[in-house]
Protein backbone atom coordinates (compact mmCIF):
# COMPACT_ATOMS: atom_id res chain seq x y z
CA UNK A 1 0.00 0.00 0.00
CA UNK A 2 1.48 3.22 -1.25
CA UNK A 3 1.16 6.50 1.31
CA UNK A 4 1.88 9.98 0.95
CA UNK A 5 2.43 12.82 3.29
CA UNK A 6 4.32 16.08 3.88
CA UNK A 7 2.26 17.31 7.07
CA UNK A 8 5.35 18.19 8.97
CA UNK A 9 9.09 19.72 8.70
CA UNK A 10 10.70 15.80 9.40
CA UNK A 11 9.08 14.22 6.42
CA UNK A 12 11.54 12.29 4.18
CA UNK A 13 13.81 13.75 2.26
CA UNK A 14 12.08 16.85 2.82
CA UNK A 15 9.74 15.77 0.07
CA UNK A 16 7.24 13.79 1.42
CA UNK A 17 7.30 9.95 3.58
CA UNK A 18 6.14 7.79 0.88
CA UNK A 19 6.48 3.60 3.17
CA UNK A 20 5.76 5.12 6.31
CA UNK A 21 5.79 8.00 8.34
CA UNK A 22 8.87 9.25 10.16
CA UNK A 23 6.17 9.67 12.94
CA UNK A 24 5.59 6.05 12.82
CA UNK A 25 2.36 6.28 11.35
CA UNK A 26 1.54 3.33 8.63
CA UNK A 27 0.22 4.09 5.15
CA UNK A 28 -3.06 2.35 6.39
CA UNK A 29 -3.71 5.21 9.16
CA UNK A 30 -2.11 7.66 6.34
CA UNK A 31 -5.33 6.74 4.32
CA UNK A 32 -7.94 6.91 7.02
CA UNK A 33 -6.40 10.08 8.50
CA UNK A 34 -6.92 11.29 4.28
CA UNK A 35 -10.06 10.28 4.21
CA UNK A 36 -11.06 11.66 7.84
CA UNK A 37 -9.88 14.84 6.01
CA UNK A 38 -12.23 14.47 3.16
CA UNK A 39 -14.50 13.63 5.47
CA UNK A 40 -14.67 16.60 7.67
CA UNK A 41 -14.37 18.85 4.79
CA UNK A 42 -17.51 17.65 3.57
CA UNK A 43 -19.39 18.48 6.86
CA UNK A 44 -17.88 22.17 7.01
CA UNK A 45 -19.12 22.42 3.16
CA UNK A 46 -22.54 22.18 4.64
CA UNK A 47 -21.95 23.77 7.70
CA UNK A 48 -20.32 26.81 5.88
CA UNK A 49 -23.74 27.69 4.06
CA UNK A 50 -25.57 27.05 7.10
CA UNK A 51 -23.74 29.67 8.96
CA UNK A 52 -24.01 31.66 5.64
CA UNK A 53 -27.93 31.73 6.29
CA UNK A 54 -27.34 32.60 10.19
CA UNK A 55 -27.81 28.66 11.27
CA UNK A 56 -24.97 27.46 13.67
CA UNK A 57 -24.76 24.18 15.79
CA UNK A 58 -22.40 23.95 18.72
CA UNK A 59 -21.61 19.89 18.13
CA UNK A 60 -20.95 20.23 14.62
CA UNK A 61 -18.62 23.05 15.27
CA UNK A 62 -16.68 21.15 18.18
CA UNK A 63 -16.53 18.05 16.12
CA UNK A 64 -14.80 19.36 13.47
CA UNK A 65 -12.02 20.80 15.42
CA UNK A 66 -11.73 17.29 16.76
CA UNK A 67 -11.68 15.88 13.43
CA UNK A 68 -8.92 17.97 12.72
CA UNK A 69 -6.94 17.32 15.80
CA UNK A 70 -7.33 14.16 15.53
CA UNK A 71 -5.05 14.09 12.09
CA UNK A 72 -2.38 16.32 13.26
CA UNK A 73 1.13 14.89 13.48
CA UNK A 74 1.61 12.31 16.35
CA UNK A 75 -1.98 12.03 17.58
CA UNK A 76 -3.82 8.97 16.46
CA UNK A 77 -2.24 5.87 14.94
CA UNK A 78 -4.44 3.48 16.15
CA UNK A 79 -6.81 2.40 12.67
CA UNK A 80 -9.27 1.00 15.12
CA UNK A 81 -9.82 4.37 16.48
CA UNK A 82 -11.05 6.00 13.12
CA UNK A 83 -13.65 4.20 12.36
CA UNK A 84 -16.58 5.63 15.13
CA UNK A 85 -14.55 8.82 13.99
CA UNK A 86 -15.78 8.14 10.83
CA UNK A 87 -18.98 7.27 11.73
CA UNK A 88 -19.49 10.07 13.24
CA UNK A 89 -18.46 12.24 11.17
CA UNK A 90 -20.93 10.93 8.68
CA UNK A 91 -23.32 11.70 10.99
CA UNK A 92 -22.16 15.62 11.42
CA UNK A 93 -22.32 15.79 8.26
CA UNK A 94 -26.02 14.74 8.01
CA UNK A 95 -26.73 17.22 10.28
CA UNK A 96 -24.77 20.07 8.54
CA UNK A 97 -27.01 19.08 5.73
CA UNK A 98 -30.33 18.92 7.57
CA UNK A 99 -29.21 22.62 9.36
CA UNK A 100 -28.37 24.17 6.05
CA UNK A 101 -31.82 22.65 4.39
CA UNK A 102 -34.02 24.16 7.26
CA UNK A 103 -31.95 27.65 7.09
CA UNK A 104 -32.85 27.96 2.88
CA UNK A 105 -35.88 26.76 3.54
CA UNK A 106 -36.56 29.75 6.17
CA UNK A 107 -35.06 31.98 4.14
CA UNK A 108 -37.07 31.22 1.24
CA UNK A 109 -34.29 29.68 -1.13
CA UNK A 110 -33.47 26.52 -3.19
CA UNK A 111 -30.48 24.60 -1.50
CA UNK A 112 -27.64 23.39 -3.08
CA UNK A 113 -26.71 19.69 -4.38
CA UNK A 114 -23.28 19.40 -2.34
CA UNK A 115 -21.47 16.49 -4.24
CA UNK A 116 -17.46 15.24 -3.46
CA UNK A 117 -16.50 15.11 -0.31
CA UNK A 118 -20.64 16.35 0.88
CA UNK A 119 -21.62 13.36 -0.89
CA UNK A 120 -19.51 10.61 0.97
CA UNK A 121 -20.46 7.55 3.00
CA UNK A 122 -18.57 5.39 5.17
CA UNK A 123 -17.25 1.58 3.97
CA UNK A 124 -18.88 -0.66 6.47
CA UNK A 125 -15.80 -2.06 7.45
CA UNK A 126 -11.89 -1.01 8.12
CA UNK A 127 -10.56 -2.30 4.69
CA UNK A 128 -13.12 -0.78 2.99
CA UNK A 129 -12.58 2.46 4.48
CA UNK A 130 -8.82 2.23 4.10
CA UNK A 131 -9.45 1.73 -0.32
CA UNK A 132 -11.58 4.99 0.36
CA UNK A 133 -9.01 7.02 1.69
CA UNK A 134 -6.63 5.73 -0.76
CA UNK A 135 -8.87 7.59 -3.21
CA UNK A 136 -8.78 10.99 -1.56
CA UNK A 137 -4.85 11.56 -1.56
CA UNK A 138 -3.10 14.55 -2.10
CA UNK A 139 -1.21 13.01 -5.17
CA UNK A 140 -5.03 12.79 -6.36
CA UNK A 141 -5.12 16.11 -6.03
CA UNK A 142 -1.63 17.39 -7.31
CA UNK A 143 -2.96 15.09 -10.78
CA UNK A 144 -5.45 17.29 -11.19
CA UNK A 145 -4.27 20.69 -10.10
CA UNK A 146 -0.71 20.68 -10.21
CA UNK A 147 1.93 21.37 -7.00
CA UNK A 148 1.03 25.12 -6.51
CA UNK A 149 -2.14 24.59 -6.17
CA UNK A 150 -2.30 21.58 -3.79
CA UNK A 151 0.62 23.09 -1.88
CA UNK A 152 -1.27 25.96 -0.73
CA UNK A 153 -4.61 23.83 -0.06
CA UNK A 154 -2.53 21.77 2.02
CA UNK A 155 -0.47 24.80 3.71
CA UNK A 156 -4.33 25.87 4.58
CA UNK A 157 -5.34 22.58 5.75
CA UNK A 158 -2.14 22.34 8.03
CA UNK A 159 -2.84 25.84 9.52
CA UNK A 160 -6.42 25.07 10.15
CA UNK A 161 -5.13 21.60 12.22
CA UNK A 162 -2.87 23.91 13.94
CA UNK A 163 -5.47 26.48 15.19
CA UNK A 164 -8.03 23.71 15.81
CA UNK A 165 -5.69 21.95 18.49
CA UNK A 166 -5.39 24.99 20.17
CA UNK A 167 -9.56 25.51 19.62
CA UNK A 168 -10.10 22.04 21.11
CA UNK A 169 -8.33 22.48 24.20
CA UNK A 170 -10.01 26.41 25.01
CA UNK A 171 -13.42 24.69 24.81
CA UNK A 172 -12.65 21.56 26.98
CA UNK A 173 -12.17 24.84 29.32
CA UNK A 174 -15.17 26.72 28.39
CA UNK A 175 -13.88 29.06 25.89
CA UNK A 176 -15.01 29.26 22.53
CA UNK A 177 -15.38 31.92 19.76
CA UNK A 178 -17.58 30.81 17.12
CA UNK A 179 -16.01 33.08 14.60
CA UNK A 180 -12.98 30.48 14.12
CA UNK A 181 -15.17 27.80 13.82
CA UNK A 182 -16.65 29.71 11.45
CA UNK A 183 -13.03 30.31 9.42
CA UNK A 184 -12.60 26.47 9.75
CA UNK A 185 -15.56 25.57 7.53
CA UNK A 186 -14.81 28.47 5.23
CA UNK A 187 -11.33 27.36 4.66
CA UNK A 188 -12.42 23.56 4.26
CA UNK A 189 -15.06 24.50 2.21
CA UNK A 190 -13.04 26.66 0.20
CA UNK A 191 -10.48 23.59 -0.43
CA UNK A 192 -13.41 21.23 -2.11
CA UNK A 193 -13.68 23.80 -5.04
CA UNK A 194 -13.56 22.58 -8.73
CA UNK A 195 -11.75 26.20 -9.73
CA UNK A 196 -9.20 27.06 -6.86
CA UNK A 197 -7.38 30.47 -7.15
CA UNK A 198 -3.76 30.90 -6.09
CA UNK A 199 -4.86 34.48 -4.65
CA UNK A 200 -7.85 33.13 -2.83
CA UNK A 201 -5.80 30.79 -0.97
CA UNK A 202 -3.18 33.06 -0.13
CA UNK A 203 -5.74 35.15 1.38
CA UNK A 204 -6.93 32.23 3.36
CA UNK A 205 -3.32 31.31 4.65
CA UNK A 206 -3.05 34.70 5.88
CA UNK A 207 -6.48 34.73 7.74
CA UNK A 208 -5.86 31.64 8.93
CA UNK A 209 -2.92 33.54 10.78
CA UNK A 210 -4.91 35.57 12.11
CA UNK A 211 -7.21 32.39 13.45
CA UNK A 212 -4.37 30.98 15.05
CA UNK A 213 -3.57 34.44 17.17
CA UNK A 214 -7.43 34.43 18.12
CA UNK A 215 -7.36 30.54 18.79
CA UNK A 216 -3.86 31.25 21.36
CA UNK A 217 -5.68 33.98 23.15
CA UNK A 218 -8.63 31.67 23.72
CA UNK A 219 -6.32 29.32 24.88
CA UNK A 220 -4.30 31.42 26.97
CA UNK A 221 -7.33 32.86 28.53
CA UNK A 222 -8.91 29.18 29.66
CA UNK A 223 -5.23 28.11 31.06
CA UNK A 224 -5.26 31.51 32.82
CA UNK A 225 -9.00 31.41 33.85
CA UNK A 226 -8.72 28.08 35.06
CA UNK A 227 -5.24 27.86 36.29
CA UNK A 228 -4.30 31.45 36.91
CA UNK A 229 -1.73 33.09 35.15
CA UNK A 230 1.80 31.30 35.35
CA UNK A 231 4.85 32.52 37.66
CA UNK A 232 8.60 31.94 37.69
CA UNK A 233 8.88 28.71 39.68
CA UNK A 234 11.77 26.18 39.61
CA UNK A 235 11.04 23.08 38.55
CA UNK A 236 13.18 19.62 39.74
CA UNK A 237 14.52 18.02 36.82
CA UNK A 238 15.92 14.63 38.44
CA UNK A 239 13.55 12.32 40.03
CA UNK A 240 12.81 11.46 44.01
CA UNK A 241 12.25 8.65 45.34
CA UNK A 242 9.24 6.87 45.19
CA UNK A 243 6.85 5.68 42.79
CA UNK A 244 6.12 7.73 39.34
CA UNK A 245 3.82 9.12 36.57
CA UNK A 246 5.10 10.78 33.60
CA UNK A 247 2.45 13.12 31.85
CA UNK A 248 3.29 14.47 28.29
CA UNK A 249 1.35 16.74 26.21
CA UNK A 250 -0.68 19.39 26.79
CA UNK A 251 -3.98 18.86 28.35
CA UNK A 252 -3.85 20.95 31.27
CA UNK A 253 -7.19 19.34 32.38
CA UNK A 254 -6.21 15.86 32.17
CA UNK A 255 -3.29 16.82 34.63
CA UNK A 256 -5.42 18.38 36.74
CA UNK A 257 -7.88 15.34 37.36
CA UNK A 258 -4.61 13.23 37.71
CA UNK A 259 -3.23 15.29 40.13
CA UNK A 260 -6.64 15.42 41.97
CA UNK A 261 -7.03 11.64 41.65
CA UNK A 262 -3.27 11.16 42.88
CA UNK A 263 -3.47 12.95 46.31
CA UNK A 264 -2.47 10.88 49.39
CA UNK A 265 -1.61 7.70 47.28
CA UNK A 266 1.93 7.96 47.39
CA UNK A 267 2.29 8.88 43.83
CA UNK A 268 4.79 11.22 42.44
CA UNK A 269 3.73 12.99 39.46
CA UNK A 270 6.23 14.75 36.62
CA UNK A 271 5.75 16.70 33.35
CA UNK A 272 7.87 15.74 30.35
CA UNK A 273 7.98 17.07 27.02
CA UNK A 274 5.54 20.34 26.59
CA UNK A 275 3.62 19.77 29.15
CA UNK A 276 6.31 21.06 31.58
CA UNK A 277 5.12 24.93 31.70
CA UNK A 278 1.82 23.15 33.86
CA UNK A 279 4.42 23.90 37.20
CA UNK A 280 4.38 27.40 36.70
CA UNK A 281 -0.05 27.92 37.00
CA UNK A 282 -0.76 28.60 40.54
CA UNK A 283 -3.75 25.58 40.23
CA UNK A 284 -1.26 23.29 39.13
CA UNK A 285 1.37 24.15 41.21
CA UNK A 286 -0.39 23.75 44.53
CA UNK A 287 -0.59 19.66 44.35
CA UNK A 288 2.73 19.01 46.37
CA UNK A 289 3.03 15.73 44.28
CA UNK A 290 3.55 17.57 41.03
CA UNK A 291 7.26 17.31 41.80
CA UNK A 292 9.22 18.03 39.12
CA UNK A 293 9.88 17.19 34.94
CA UNK A 294 11.26 13.79 33.90
CA UNK A 295 13.13 13.68 30.44
CA UNK A 296 13.54 16.14 27.74
CA UNK A 297 11.57 17.25 24.62
CA UNK A 298 9.26 14.72 22.89
CA UNK A 299 11.41 13.08 20.73
CA UNK A 300 13.26 11.59 23.20
CA UNK A 301 10.53 9.72 24.92
CA UNK A 302 11.12 6.16 23.43
CA UNK A 303 14.78 5.69 24.79
CA UNK A 304 13.57 8.10 28.42
CA UNK A 305 10.50 6.12 28.89
CA UNK A 306 12.17 2.97 28.52
CA UNK A 307 14.17 3.83 31.81
CA UNK A 308 10.92 4.91 33.47
CA UNK A 309 10.23 2.89 36.50
CA UNK A 310 6.43 4.17 36.37
CA UNK A 311 3.62 4.86 34.03
CA UNK A 312 3.11 7.33 31.73
CA UNK A 313 0.10 9.28 30.34
CA UNK A 314 0.40 10.77 26.68
CA UNK A 315 -2.44 13.44 26.74
CA UNK A 316 -2.22 14.53 23.39
CA UNK A 317 -0.12 14.68 20.45
CA UNK A 318 3.78 13.77 20.26
CA UNK A 319 3.24 9.82 21.08
CA UNK A 320 5.70 8.02 19.66
CA UNK A 321 5.67 4.06 18.64
CA UNK A 322 5.67 2.88 22.23
CA UNK A 323 8.66 0.07 22.92
CA UNK A 324 7.12 -3.44 23.93
CA UNK A 325 9.19 -2.83 27.54
CA UNK A 326 7.40 0.17 28.51
CA UNK A 327 3.91 -0.45 26.12
CA UNK A 328 1.94 -1.90 29.26
CA UNK A 329 3.02 0.80 31.23
CA UNK A 330 1.70 4.32 28.49
CA UNK A 331 -1.56 5.18 28.41
CA UNK A 332 -3.48 7.42 26.15
CA UNK A 333 -6.19 9.89 27.03
CA UNK A 334 -8.49 12.90 24.42
CA UNK A 335 -7.89 12.28 20.94
CA UNK A 336 -4.46 10.78 20.67
CA UNK A 337 -3.88 6.99 20.12
CA UNK A 338 -1.76 3.70 19.31
CA UNK A 339 -2.99 0.39 18.67
CA UNK A 340 -2.62 -1.55 21.70
CA UNK A 341 -1.95 0.95 24.25
CA UNK A 342 -4.81 0.93 26.91
CA UNK A 343 -7.18 4.12 26.15
CA UNK A 344 -8.75 6.63 29.15
CA UNK A 345 -11.71 8.00 27.56
CA UNK A 346 -13.33 9.08 30.83
CA UNK A 347 -10.62 10.84 33.08
CA UNK A 348 -10.65 8.00 35.03
CA UNK A 349 -7.08 7.30 35.30
CA UNK A 350 -7.00 4.57 37.69
CA UNK A 351 -5.28 2.24 35.31
CA UNK A 352 -2.06 4.73 35.22
CA UNK A 353 -2.49 4.76 39.24
CA UNK A 354 -2.66 0.92 39.15
CA UNK A 355 0.24 0.75 36.59
CA UNK A 356 2.22 3.03 38.53
CA UNK A 357 1.63 1.39 42.09
CA UNK A 358 2.85 -2.06 40.77
CA UNK A 359 5.98 -0.76 38.94
CA UNK A 360 9.11 -0.42 40.79
CA UNK A 361 9.64 3.50 40.98
CA UNK A 362 12.64 5.57 41.68
CA UNK A 363 14.65 4.09 44.59
CA UNK A 364 16.63 7.07 45.25
CA UNK A 365 16.66 11.20 44.84
CA UNK A 366 18.58 12.40 42.05
CA UNK A 367 20.68 15.27 42.35
CA UNK A 368 18.92 18.70 42.97
CA UNK A 369 18.97 19.78 39.85
CA UNK A 370 16.56 22.44 38.55
CA UNK A 371 15.21 24.80 35.78
CA UNK A 372 13.17 27.91 35.75
CA UNK A 373 10.10 28.28 33.75
CA UNK A 374 6.23 30.35 34.46
CA UNK A 375 7.94 33.30 32.27
CA UNK A 376 4.27 34.12 30.50
CA UNK A 377 3.27 37.49 29.18
CA UNK A 378 1.74 38.47 32.17
CA UNK A 379 5.31 37.85 34.79
CA UNK A 380 7.31 39.35 32.21
CA UNK A 381 5.41 42.35 31.43
CA UNK A 382 5.30 42.89 34.77
CA UNK A 383 9.09 43.85 35.56
CA UNK A 384 8.91 45.47 31.81
CA UNK A 385 10.42 48.68 33.39
CA UNK A 386 13.07 47.15 34.99
CA UNK A 387 13.88 45.00 32.06
CA UNK A 388 14.31 48.39 30.11
CA UNK A 389 16.37 50.29 32.39
CA UNK A 390 18.80 47.17 32.46
CA UNK A 391 19.13 47.33 28.79
CA UNK A 392 19.37 51.20 28.59
CA UNK A 393 22.16 51.10 31.05
CA UNK A 394 24.10 47.79 29.85
CA UNK A 395 23.40 45.81 32.62
CA UNK A 396 21.83 43.59 30.00
CA UNK A 397 23.18 43.55 26.81
CA UNK A 398 22.27 40.03 25.24
CA UNK A 399 19.23 38.42 24.76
Amino acid sequence: MNMFCYQCEQTAKGTGCTTQGVCGKDAQVAALIDLLMHATKGVSMYAHRARQLGATDREINVFTAEALFSTVTNVNFDPERYKPLLARAAEMRDKAKRLYEDACKRAGRTPQTLDGAAAWEPAGDLEGLTKQGEEVTILKRKERFGDDITGLQELLTYGVKGAAAYADHAQILGQEDDKIYAFFHEALDYVTRDDPKVDQLLALCLRCGETNLRAMELLDKANTGAYGHPVPTQVRTEPLKGKAIVVSGHDLKDMEELLKQTQGRGINVYTHGEMLPAHGYPGLKKYSHLVGNYGTAWQNQREEFEKLPGAILMTTNCIQRPKETYKARIFTSGLVAWSGAVHISDRNFGPVIQAALAADGFREDGPPKTITVGFGHQAVLGVADKVVQAVKSGAIRHF
